[in-house]
């Protein structure tokens, strides 16, 4: 007996998720926990409160030096943690 209606259960979820209106949240989630992979462990030894707001990911740098780094580099950065994701949640990335 084949089954000609089968989904994914990873595309169930996310339909779910889209339904329930978490999707958005869980994203912004995932972003947040990604910095130290993508940013390595040096930068997020330096790194302080991080909190999402309108589509910009705000990230507190105790290092001025490493700040005005991260700030040249904002729109790599953010493209980079969308791609780990697999999602386009944030636009900008904002040290401060």
């Amino acid at each position: 007996m084949k089954k000609s209606n089968t989904e994914q259960i990873g595309d169930v979820i996310m339909q779910f998720m889209r339904q329930e209106g978490i999707e958005t949240p869980y994203n912004q989630f995932r972003i947040i926990q990604a910095w130290p992979e993508v940013m390595g462990a040096a930068i997020a030894r330096l790194t302080g409160d991080t909190y999402i707001k309108n589509q910009t990911l705000y990230v507190q740098i105790k290092s001025p030096v490493v700040k005005q780094n991260l700030m040249m580099e904002h729109r790599s950065i953010a493209r980079r943690l969308n791609e780990h994701v697999g999602a386009q949640v944030i636009e900008d990335v904002r040290c401060y």
